[in-house]
């Protein structure tokens, strides 16, 4: 490896404020190095694509995993979905944990939308118009077609720094830009920016996805605009919805000028899907800043104390602050003459249960169950821990993992609950697999050998064999191998 790539590199490992989009641009770089001159992208290989911008997400920035926020999000984009022609791609929709006003789109149909952006919305007719509009950069492969135009750019060096990134960027953050990285990373996001053409075609195509899925289309202008309110006098504060997706005069003329030229076909309007008032205040109260959460829903109540929402909100943000016997309070509030009210009435069951009320937690637990909400049922099986129920607890985790074979904490409880009964190759067993989803091999390595020694028989054998192959790592090349 060239001196130059290896400071790259260490420059990189300690850089912590890289936003997704230039981390995305990066990977695209890498990817892009490798496709022959010539060769447009194809479909498997933008797939294969998506995958590593995946991995690049789950591995370095934070989703948000919310039933209730994740569910309303994926509803609304099936909803859009459902009038586009057939795709070649499985769209999936994805609320990122980062306090900032952007929304983009990934190859192969992953859409993000940021939580500040989600939380700053007003209605589902916006949402809905800044998804359709990230669907209809899908459908055109936008994204895609900018890769095959930046392969006539010399990425000679650029496969140091996505190398740099992939493995030596920790965490995200926050407010970045490509700048921190280097006038040559800057450039190579311009590249793979969207052209004036790309939002324009993305505006009208997604604005009669938008009609024949039953919106007015104008949330689109409307969103556009609250994004475009927040453009302040310095570059820095720009939005960063705005530097990767252009809002001109223009472009929101144009935008104005379709909605009314179809005013007649907008006014044909579909019942929503229903949901954004609910997803967006659980959003507020869990994953923005907390005392702002907590001033908002305050402000709520104090204009109307018996509003449902309100009160949701301000038991939610109470837990942040460990305010379980007032979260209670307002919990039931919420709950109160709300037949739909389940998903309340489990979040007041965790409540309850960090409270230390187990009885009523378990009474709450048991009456709202979920297969949506995972987190659900952990907390249903460690209430009956706690009331000494370790048998019904031990089958709770089980049934768990059996539909969630990737959520750890699943995993340590079930290992517990297994130990306490006296079940021993179970109990090393599943710690072990809790500690390598953990990505602790050393525990991991522990308790997996240990059951190992327990186990009575070849398919307990071939179990614990499975797991500890896959904590072998990957060799990596020493610097400058071939």
């Amino acid at each position: 490896m060239a001196v130059k790539d290896e400071k790259i590199i260490n420059m990189l490992k300690k850089n912590k404020i890289l936003t997704f989009f230039t981390m995305a641009a990066f990977l695209i770089s890498s990817i892009v190095v490798m496709v022959p001159e010539g060769d447009c992208i194809t479909i498997q290989e933008e797939r294969e694509l998506s995958k590593e911008f995946m991995a690049v997400v789950r591995a370095q920035f934070p989703l948000i995993v919310d039933p209730v926020i994740n569910d309303y999000v994926n509803r609304l984009g099936q909803r859009i979905l459902a009038v586009i022609p057939p795709q070649h791609f499985e769209y999936q929709f994805h609320v990122l944990h980062e306090d900032v006003y952007n929304a983009f789109a990934t190859p192969a149909g992953h859409i993000f939308i940021n939580s500040g952006l989600f939380a700053a919305l007003d209605s589902e007719e916006e949402l809905a118009g800044i998804i359709g509009h990230e669907i209809a950069h899908v459908v055109c492969r936008h994204i895609s077609d900018r890769i095959e135009s930046s392969k006539k750019i010399n990425m000679a060096t650029m496969a140091g720094m996505v190398a740099g990134v992939l493995l030596g960027a920790s965490g995200s953050s926050a407010v970045a830009s490509a700048v921190a990285m280097g006038s040559m990373a800057a450039g190579q996001t311009a590249t793979l920016a969207y052209s004036r053409e790309n939002e324009t075609q993305a505006d009208q195509l997604g604005l009669e996805y938008l009609n024949q899925a039953g919106y007015s289309g104008a949330g689109l202008l409307t969103s556009l605009k609250k994004i475009r309110s927040k453009q302040w006098y310095g570059s820095e504060q720009v939005p960063t919805y705005l530097t990767t997706h252009p809002a001109s005069e223009a472009r929101m003329s144009t935008i104005d000028n379709w909605l009314h030229q179809n005013r007649e076909k907008t006014l044909e309007k579909r019942e929503e899907v229903g949901g954004f008032d609910l997803a967006q205040t659980r959003l507020v109260a869990l994953y923005t800043d907390e005392k702002a959460a907590l001033n908002r829903f305050k402000s709520a109540l104090e204009i109307s104390p018996n509003n449902p929402l309100a009160n949701y909100g301000y038991a939610l943000a109470l837990t942040r602050i460990d305010q379980w016997h007032n979260a209670i309070k307002h919990m039931k509030r919420a709950i109160e003459g709300n037949a739909m009210a389940t998903f309340m009435l489990q979040d007041l069951g965790k409540i309850y249960f960090h409270d230390g009320q187990y009885e009523k937690a378990l009474e709450a637990l048991s009456a709202s169950i979920s297969e949506k909400d995972p987190e659900g049922k952990l907390y249903l099986g460690r209430t009956q821990m706690e009331l000494h129920q370790i048998t019904e607890a031990r089958d709770t985790f089980q049934n768990l993992v059996r539909y969630n074979e990737n959520y750890a904490q699943a995993y340590y409880y079930l290992g517990e609950s297994s130990g306490r009964l006296g079940d021993m190759f179970n109990a090393h067993y599943n710690l072990g697999r809790f500690y390598r989803l953990k990505r602790d091999p050393k525990n991991a390595g522990f308790h997996l050998n240990r059951a190992l020694k327990l186990a009575v028989d070849d398919a307990q054998k071939q179990m614990v064999t499975a797991q500890l192959n896959a904590l072998n790592p990957i060799k990596e090349k020493k610097p400058g191998a071939g």
